[in-house]
């Protein structure tokens, strides 16, 4: 990333590795020149090269000399850095249609399940205008539905405006390769005419609706160790995710746009938010069933405010280098701490793994006086009544009766008790 700037307003040149940017002189400069491109002139910062030279390689590569001032955080240190702007993009004459056919279609969704739907509603105060506003008892949901690109801080800034005015956002694509993917609640779709759009025929979402999938490992389970990545090594512990409904065992249907627009509103799916386990500055965000949400929250614990966003408050570093003149387009191998390099993968699960399962997961919670107390005689004849190794026979969580209770196929109590809690006929064994 470059480390300056030419201001044409001011007709001064801006080095980005100074606390006072070059020009004590000028105490505002910083706020004038990080301010979103809506609000000041797009041409307003200039690459230095092209300044100097009239051409900078970043016009070889479709981008504009116009520049933008991010974060940039990298081992732990916040800089200043610019960037290079796209060029402008005026949708199609097939994105247009596309879009007007997906908002036609939203509308006609929610006014068939009995919802409220207004196409490009805008707030009462005119700040925040929607592609489709749809209303049921969870709330407004504000369907955006995104054909033509758009930047990352575009959808930051408009869907905490939604937010602000009581909305929920959400952002409708047809790219997995779309800057709004994580950065605010959305879903995906394939890319079809807008003829298709218009039909009657299904439409399913592809991407940013999963379910939740807990499992305990061990070698009998049908999934392998996300731990150890091995189908023979299982390291015994709980595993929780979420998966698209291709990849949930079993496989799970997947939700039609028609159906999203009525399940949102009306509370059935909710947006969430979910950390990486591995690293907390990066997040999933997906919509998801109402009772996968409450479960999920029964096993980690609260969620986030989905409409809660990232903010960039690091304390800056100024490592005060020489100014550099030249386009560095295309050299970088640093990001943004804007951090997004995943876009609608099926890996983005959220896992969290626990050495132990939560006891209230437990309909049949553990006694602390259930003890197991028979001779080896009596643990070789249940181990062979139970058809396990010795030393997996412990006592039900019940009525401390001898069980396969620990290693691959153990049980946390006997048919007898998971009976009591299900209502349903206890199998026996033979």
């Amino acid at each position: 990333m470059a480390n300056g700037v030419f201001h044409t307003g001011y007709r001064i040149k801006i080095e980005l590795t100074h606390p006072d940017l070059g020009h004590p002189d000028r105490p505002g400069l910083l706020d004038e020149i990080t301010q979103p491109i809506d609000k000041r002139e797009r041409e307003l910062l200039q690459c230095l090269q092209h300044y100097e030279l009239g051409r900078c390689q970043a016009e070889d590569h479709d981008r504009s000399p116009w520049m933008a001032i991010r974060r940039r955080t990298a081992g732990g240190r916040t800089t200043l850095v610019a960037a290079h702007l796209p060029v402008r993009h005026q949708p199609t004459a097939e994105e247009s249609d596309k879009h007007k056919a997906m908002k036609e279609r939203i509308a006609r969704a929610a006014e068939r399940n009995g919802l409220s739907a207004r196409v490009e509603a805008r707030s009462p105060d005119g700040r925040v205008r929607t592609d489709v506003l749809v209303t049921g008892k969870a709330g407004a949901i504000g369907w955006e539905a995104q054909y033509a690109p758009i930047t990352a801080s575009t959808v930051r800034r408009r869907s905490q405006a939604a937010a602000a005015h009581g909305i929920i956002p959400l952002w409708l694509t047809n790219s997995d390769r779309a800057a709004l993917i994580d950065r605010a609640p959305w879903a995906a779709v394939n890319d079809v005419p807008w003829q298709a759009i218009a039909s009657r025929q299904a439409m399913l979402v592809r991407a940013g609706v999963r379910h939740l999938q807990r499992w305990k490992c061990s070698r009998s389970s049908d999934r392998r160790c996300p731990v150890t990545n091995s189908d023979y090594t299982a390291c015994g512990r709980l595993h929780v995710q979420w998966d698209l409904p291709a990849l949930c065992i079993p496989q799970k249907r997947h939700t039609e746009v028609d159906q999203l627009v009525a399940a949102s509103a009306e509370g059935a799916y909710v947006p969430m938010r979910i950390p990486n386990q591995r690293d907390p500055r990066s997040f999933s965000r997906m919509w998801v069933p109402n009772e996968d949400r409450d479960e999920w929250q029964n096993i980690v614990g609260p969620a986030e405010d989905p409409a809660e966003e990232e903010t960039a408050n690091s304390e800056l570093t100024f490592t005060e280098e020489a100014l550099d003149h030249t386009c560095r387009y295309g050299e970088e191998t640093m990001v943004f701490n804007d951090r997004r390099l995943r876009r609608a993968t099926g890996d983005a699960t959220g896992l969290h793994t626990f050495d132990e399962i939560p006891q209230r997961l437990f309909k049949i919670p553990q006694q602390s006086d259930r003890q197991l107390d028979i001779t080896p005689q009596q643990r070789r004849e249940a181990g062979a009544l139970h058809g396990c190794a010795d030393w997996n026979i412990g006592p039900c969580a019940g009525c401390a009766t001898p069980i396969h209770r620990y290693g691959p196929g153990g049980a946390h109590a006997c048919g007898e008790c998971r009976a009591r809690v299900t209502g349903r006929t206890a199998r026996r064994t033979p």
